[in-house]
Parts: structure tokens; C-alpha cells; sequence
């Protein structure tokens, strides 16, 4: 970094955009009053993102020393947050590549810094003992630490942050399995760390003095087993206690084999994850405090890291696809450059009509569903579910609407709550009703470009432990005759009031 330059003029070189790191690190450096220069393979992952225009996009990969070259132009602080992992079994060759292109291009372009995320490794276990991806993450520290540029390397163990695959290991072991036999590993000791004191610990890097060029660990102040870690997962999102059963037969291989079947983190992901927990990893400094100090109610503790993170879950916006529905700038939630197998399992059910009518005929329906209209379909299991609902203490349908033609975001609607509405497009409502999970039904009128208009209807299911998975499961054979049907009534009646609608004009 270069001495002279004012704070908001310094150029930060973010390769890894497009993931789970890099995707959440370039809004806070904007916020912070850096400028943004990506480094992507695939520049159009990154259209969609809020910040898009606010930043410049090289096309790249870290392995080609030509297009590392053309973005580390100007630079004063080059973020290093790539790996190979899941890539094949040469990764730690990759990944040795890569750094050394890194290194060489920073140090030739006079970048002034390289901070690079890596992992916590065990205190006294040799290097040949270590897993192969910890033993790669060390060598590619120490690679940046040779290049003869000023480099800040963070070891992290478990980042506990929605898209985080150590993370969302843990939450689906945890949600799916009340009862578990599990490897010995489980009794290993860990230092967890929240994803916001890891994006505030790498924007704060930017800052280090020029003569600083090390190591440091970080964590969050809780050292948990394996084990630990899931029953106070159980406990912060309301699960029974789950029990658990270690056994010293399963090998790192079976393990991952055992995630890969349990989870849908990928095996390729999952082995090198699991045979990383072999070891203690545990912080054995907190030197960072240093330069990027604490500030108050820092570092996050574990049981509010899992809550931040399950808050996508708990406020219940449910917009295009689950693992990118998350509001922009909220580091926990979800983004569109997370894996497809991240946010936790969210079931979905699809209906599509074609409507004899216009949108307006379409939208009109569709706002006055519920209450004394019904709900377009087998009016007899829809009756049920609200007696059912009673049963059990819940709202069932006995609470109707508060107007018979118009809706608002808050109302109630029988044993649903309007939770977005956008007039003539979309009503959204969340399940009331209770349930082992969360539930949305979204409603769409959209044209079809031939003057006549098309009807969207989605249901979510999120469900909550074993018992979630259970019940939409033994409700999916009835979905085509209830929401299949109501796509159709809908569609139906749409094209009744449309051509009944210039009678009473």
C-alpha cells in the first residue's frame, strides 16, 4: 500500500469474486471507501450483482500469468481468496502454480500488499501428517510470504457463514440426522470464527503497516468440538437435542462418503474437509488485534455467528432461487455466487397456466383468494388442513380476510400472512399454519406476449430437522391434486371474469 495515497483512492484487487469469500468482501470494500477491481474466469456471474457497476471486472484465471499481469495494473492491495479444492486430485499443484504467478505478477506491478485467506493449522504436526488441503493452504502462504511483497496471511478454520461448506457441512448433518453414528473426529477441538469478523479482519488488513509480512490466526473467542458445534447448531434453530454416537472405524474416506450421502456438499469437497478435522485447530495468537483491532462485541461468539447465519431462514424472504434470495450487503445470508448446495435444503413445487384473459382479469383472482372465494381446489383437503391445524393450536382457516377484494402486505389470510405484494404481478404469503418448517405460496400474472396473460404459482417448503423432510415428503403424492388443481381453477376463472368483465363495464 502506498504511503501517500489517500484511503478512498487505494485500488483493491479481489480475485475469487464470484465465491463465497470474495462475493461478500467486495461490498465492505467499497463500503469502506476502496475501489474495486475483480479478477473472474466468468465476468457474467457478476452482472447481477448490486455492486456490479461500482466495480471493474477483468477476465482471468490465476494461472494465466498474462491476465493476472493486465488486473494487477495499479494496484495497491491484491486480495488472494482462490484455491482448487474439489478441482481434482493435482489441486495442490494448481494451487502452488497459482500462487507463484500471484506473487511474481504483485511484486512486479508494485502492488504494495497481499492478503490471503488460508487455513488454521495444528500447533506440532508435521507437514507430511497434515491433510492435503491444509498442507496445500501452507504452501501457498508461505509462496505469498517469499514473493517479496508485503503479505498478511489469515488462517481460519471453521467459517460459520450461510455458503460456507464447512458450514453448510454442519447445518445439513445437523437438520437431517436426529440420530447420529459418526467418526471419531467429531471429538476434535475447533475454534470457529463468524464470516463478519472474517470480512472486517480482511478489509482491516488493507491497512498494515508496509513493513508487516506473517501469519495470524483467527477465531472466534469459542473452542468447541465437532461435536459441541452441532448440538448448539440443534439448540439455536430449535431442533431436539441430537445424539450423537462417535466411532473409530470410519476413515477420512468413509466419512466423506457418509457426508456426500447425508449432505449436497459435494464428496470432492467433503473429503478434504473431513480429513482436515483430523487435527486440533485451535489459535494459538490473536496478534491481529494489533492492527485490525476488536471492536466492541467482537469477536462474534458461535451461538450468534449460527443465528446470523440462519437469519435468511428466519425473516422468510423468499425471492428468485433460495441460495440467492438474501438482501444485498448482508455478509451471513446467501448470493448468487454461492454453490447451488448451499442455504440449507428448500423444497419447491411448480405450477404453470396458460390464462384465456389479460393480466388484470388474471390479478384479480389471484387477490381475492382465500376467505369466502376458497382457494381454487379440493375444497375438502384444504377444510381438513385447518381443522388439523386447530388440533394442534394452531389459526386454521377460521380467520378469512380483512377485505374481500383488496389485499395488503401484514393481512391475515386464513392460515397465511401476505408478505410481499406487488399489484398486478405477485402476492406472496408465508404459511401461518403450524408446521416442521417454513412455508411460502407465491402467486404470478404475468403476459404472454399475446395479449393474453400467464399464471405462476410456487410453494417453498424449508423444512425444520428430520421431522421437516418427513412431512413434505407425505404430503408431495397430494400436491398435483391441490396445487395442481388450483393452477388450474385459477387459470379458469381468470377466463371467466375476463370475458364476463365488458358486461359490467
Amino acid at each position: 500500500m502506498r504511503e501517500d495515497e489517500p484511503r478512498e483512492g487505494r485500488l483493491c484487487l479481489v480475485t475469487g469474486a464470484t465465491g463465497y469469500i470474495g462475493g461478500r468482501l467486495v461490498p465492505d470494500l467499497l463500503a469502506a471507501g476502496h475501489r474495486v477491481r475483480c479478477l473472474a474466469r466468468s465476468p457474467g456471474k457478476l452482472r447481477d450483482q448490486p455492486w456490479a457497476g461500482e466495480v471493474e471486472v477483468v477476465r482471468g484465471d490465476v494461472t494465466d500469468s498474462a491476465s493476472v499481469a493486465e488486473a494487477m495494473r495499479d494496484v495497491d492491495v491484491a486480495y488472494y481468496l482462490v484455491h482448487a479444492l474439489g478441482t481434482g486430485r493435482d489441486f495442490e499443484a494448481t494451487d502452488r502454480r497459482a500462487a507463484r504467478i500471484f506473487g511474481e505478477r504483485a511484486r512486479a506491478a508494485g502492488v504494495g500488499r497481499i492478503v490471503y485467506l488460508g487455513g488454521l493449522t495444528p500447533n506440532g504436526v508435521p507437514e507430511g501428517e497434515l491433510s492435503p488441503h491444509l498442507r496445500s493452504r501452507t504452501e501457498v502462504g508461505r509462496i505469498l510470504l517469499d514473493s517479496g511483497v508485503p503479505t498478511t496471511v489469515l488462517r481460519a478454520a471453521v467459517i460459520i457463514g450461510s455458503g460456507s461448506a464447512s458450514f453448510e457441512m454442519l447445518r445439513y448433518l445437523t437438520e437431517r440426522l436426529p440420530v447420529m453414528i459418526t467418526p471419531s473426529w467429531v471429538r476434535t477441538r475447533i475454534q470457529p470464527i463468524g464470516v463478519r469478523d472474517v470480512l472486517r479482519i480482511l478489509v482491516g488488513s488493507a491497512d498494515m503497516p508496509a513493513d508487516v509480512n506473517r501469519t495470524f490466526d483467527i477465531g472466534g473467542p469459542d473452542v468447541l468440538t465437532y461435536r459441541d458445534m452441532m448440538i448448539r447448531y440443534a439448540r439455536v434453530a430449535n431442533l431436539p437435542r441430537r445424539l450423537i454416537f462417535p466411532v473409530p472405524v470410519l476413515t477420512p474416506r468413509l466419512s466423506s462418503l457418509w457426508v456426500g450421502l447425508v449432505t449436497p456438499v459435494p464428496t470432492g469437497i467433503a473429503r478434504p474437509l473431513t480429513e482436515s478435522l483430523r487435527h486440533e485447530v485451535v489459535c494459538h495468537e490473536h496478534d491481529i488485534a494489533r492492527y485490525v483491532p476488536d471492536p466492541p462485541g467482537h469477536p462474534l461468539g458461535f451461538d450468534q455467528s449460527v443465528r446470523l447465519a440462519l437469519r435468511r431462514v428466519r425473516e422468510a424472504r423468499v425471492t428468485t432461487r433460495w441460495s440467492s434470495a438474501a438482501a444485498p450487503g448482508a455478509p451471513s445470508d446467501s448470493l448468487p455466487t454461492d454453490p447451488d448446495w448451499a442455504g440449507g435444503s428448500l423444497y419447491t413445487d411448480r405450477r404453470t397456466a396458460s390464462v384465456a384473459a389479460d393480466v388484470p382479469a388474471l390479478w384479480r383472482v389471484i387477490e381475492g383468494v382465500g376467505g369466502e372465494n376458497g382457494w381454487y381446489s379440493f375444497p375438502l383437503a384444504w377444510n381438513l388442513r385447518g381443522v388439523l391445524d386447530r388440533l394442534v393450536g394452531g389459526v386454521g382457516l377460521r380467520r378469512g380476510r380483512r377485505d374481500a377484494q383488496r389485499l395488503r402486505v401484514g393481512d391475515s389470510l386464513d392460515f397465511w400472512r401476505v408478505e410481499e405484494i406487488e399489484p398486478g404481478h405477485l402476492l406472496r404469503l408465508r404459511a401461518e399454519m403450524r408446521l416442521p418448517g417454513l412455508a411460502w405460496l407465491e402467486m404470478y400474472a404475468e403476459p404472454d406476449g399475446k395479449g393474453r396473460s400467464r399464471y405462476r404459482q410456487r410453494a417453498l417448503f424449508h423444512p425444520h430437522g428430520l421431522l421437516g423432510h418427513a412431512y413434505w415428503w407425505s404430503v408431495s403424492p397430494f400436491h398435483a391434486l391441490v396445487f395442481g388443481g388450483m393452477a388450474r381453477n385459477i387459470a379458469r376463472a381468470a377466463a371467466a371474469t375476463g370475458r364476463a368483465a365488458p358486461t359490467h363495464a
